[in-house]
């Protein structure tokens, strides 16, 4: 009977499958750093109070539109803040503290080489671009289709990385 923990084993030792597993930690460890910086972002809006907010970024745009009272960027933050009420607030931080808890938890478990980290890496960040693509439909925002590609190849390396350890195992 196999472990559900697959061994641990050295990286291949050169050529396009050492490049590709390099690459695969190096995409694990950028969505590990995302993932942390989400993490943070949700608990920091948990914790802050939604009045508190609106006073910083009144006071971050205040100044900018003093000098420049058409500036693109001051706008934009102003009417966002339109949009940030309590219920809002609490939806986004729920919303990052999750999804980045999840990555984390799927990036640890991928670190640990868990046979059953791949397929369910795989499911989770298919998942992440389904959504991202929805909002990026909605929005046109060029961050989601950033973020859509980056995931692709991630699921992509990790693919690989999963044949190379079924291969090596």
């Amino acid at each position: 009977m196999s472990s559900p923990i697959a061994a641990p084993t050295d990286a291949p030792s050169g050529g396009e499958h050492g490049l590709l597993h390099r690459l695969f930690e190096l995409g694990i460890a950028a969505k590990a750093v995302f993932a942390s910086i989400e993490t943070a972002a949700g608990l920091a809006l948990l914790a802050t109070p939604n009045a508190r907010i609106q006073g910083w970024l009144h006071w971050l745009t205040q100044a900018e539109l003093v000098e420049d009272p058409s500036d693109p960027l001051a706008r934009r933050v102003l009417a966002a803040m339109g949009h940030l009420d309590a219920g809002s607030q609490h939806f986004y931080a729920v919303y990052l503290l999750g999804h980045g808890l999840l990555k984390l938890a799927v990036v640890a478990l991928l670190a640990r080489r868990v046979a059953a980290a791949y397929p369910l890496a795989i499911a989770v960040f298919a998942g992440f671009v389904a959504y991202q693509l929805h909002r990026w439909t909605l929005t046109g925002s060029p961050a989601m289709l950033a973020l859509s590609a980056l995931d692709a190849v991630v699921i992509w390396l990790t693919w690989q990385e999963w044949r190379g350890a079924a291969a090596r195992g």
